[in-house]
């Protein structure tokens, strides 16, 4: 018998949850100094060379290592161990329109089949990221910021009935993510970015799909034109 499932979920997280197994603390730790550059795109991770910086095992770590295969931050060269995956704007501008493309139209399903549920999961998600930009602007809590901004956007598409869309939009989210943390870094003072969410949050808020989706395509290229003026930048000194 087929079973079916509820219309739509929203993920009630207040904060991130601790990990509950060795190997799930040492692929959080891997992915945050992946996205946060301290561990460099192309950089070769020798596992009995930084086992004792996570404090596990090579077995542990060789396995946290392949679940980032599969969020393709990590590359396996098979019996040559593993890499950082690599990063370029090609790449980028690949992982943006493919998100522009799923997202409006995950968008779009939502406010068109969002309950009041879904509206008051939707303010409270946009209450707690306004929060978290208020901090963010005064130089803190960076991944707080990044957590409640995933589940901002979680929650707009909540509504939508595609549960594959919603899990390839989790793995874009996750690639977007690391060149996101470089256009935050070097685009501070030039993007409001509670400008772009509170925009954002009152078309879908008044079921305006057209204005929500235009905005939320606006705010998705946003990071990739950052990257590629910064890029432009660099190349003419």
């Amino acid at each position: 018998m087929l079973h079916t499932s509820p219309p739509y979920a929203v993920r009630q997280e207040t904060e991130v949850a601790e990990p509950k197994t060795l190997v799930e603390a040492a692929y959080r730790s891997l992915r945050r100094n992946i996205i946060e550059g301290r561990l460099s795109p192309g950089e070769k991770l020798r596992i009995e060379h930084i086992k004792n910086d996570y404090g596990v095992g090579g077995a542990t770590l060789r396995e946290a290592l392949s679940l980032l295969t599969s969020d393709a931050l990590v590359v396996s060269q098979g019996q040559r161990g593993f890499r950082v995956a690599p990063v370029s704007l090609e790449d980028l501008a690949d992982i943006t329109e493919t998100r522009v493309m799923l997202e409006c139209s995950a968008l779009r399903q939502s406010i068109a089949l969002g309950d009041d549920a879904w509206e008051a999961d939707l303010t409270a998600a946009f209450h707690r990221l306004t929060r978290a930009e208020e901090k963010l602007a005064e130089g803190n809590n960076r991944e707080q910021w990044e957590e409640r901004n995933r589940i901002f956007h979680e929650v707009l598409i909540a509504a939508c009935p595609s549960r594959w869309t919603k899990h390839f939009l989790s793995i874009l989210y996750h690639q977007a993510e690391r060149y996101r943390h470089l256009s935050l870094r070097r685009s501070e003072g030039t993007r409001r970015l509670h400008d772009e969410h509170a925009a954002l949050f009152e078309a879908a808020m008044a079921r305006d799909a057209d204005t929500a989706t235009r905005l939320l395509g606006e705010h998705i290229r946003l990071t990739l034109q950052s990257v590629r003026l910064d890029n432009a930048s660099t190349a003419s000194h």
